[in-house]
């Protein structure tokens, strides 16, 4: 029987028709609001409901269109509805939230990010850091700077200075003590 037919006894009162139709479209209306919803329950939920609204709806029903057609509309619509609901609504973080209960809660968040102090003590430490290693011997200098700032492995330092590994080893531990004691200076002086 095609879906007309079975529409037209569906609209007698044949509850079975009905059922005919449900059957024949329940998958495909689910699976196009899984789509739409992403949830299994929801899907489940919104299937009940866009069958019960169509089949309240039956005497609006247009046998001009096709049935599959109006009833895809019906559980399209309903789900947008659906959606348009669930969506989150928005609360500042500066205003206060209210329980159940009629408790207040306010949000403490707290910002990881540095303060404007810390930037400037963090460049200020690059610009002392500088001007410490500008003051080492070149051979230092040249160490330092690839080691920390090129990010060099002790054996690619050793290997492009053409160097032993120990002596390598030996002067950045020298040119830190240097640094060391430049930094201090530099931060007494401040």
């Amino acid at each position: 029987m095609d879906d007309l037919g079975l529409v037209k006894k569906a609209k007698e009162g044949d509850n079975k028709a009905f059922e005919k139709l449900l059957k024949k479209y329940r998958k495909s209306v689910y699976y196009m609001l899984l789509k739409m919803v992403n949830n299994t329950d929801d899907a489940e939920d919104l299937t009940q409901e866009a069958f019960a609204k169509a089949f309240n709806s039956l005497g609006r029903f247009d046998p001009k269109y096709a049935f599959s057609t109006w009833l895809f509309r019906i559980a399209t619509n309903n789900c947008i509805d659906f959606i348009r609901k669930k969506r989150v609504s928005t609360v500042s973080i500066d205003s206060p939230y209210e329980t159940d209960d009629g408790d207040s809660i306010t949000f403490d968040i707290r910002d990881n990010d540095f303060n404007p102090d810390d930037l400037m003590l963090r460049k200020q430490r690059r610009e002392y850091l500088q001007i410490a290693v500008d003051k080492l011997p070149d051979k230092y200098k040249q160490l330092v700077d690839l080691r920390y700032f090129q990010e060099m492995s002790y054996e690619e330092v050793a290997d492009f200075l053409q160097l032993p590994l120990g002596t390598v080893k030996a002067q950045l531990f020298r040119a830190r003590e240097l640094l060391g004691e430049e930094l201090k200076y530099l931060e007494g002086k401040m």
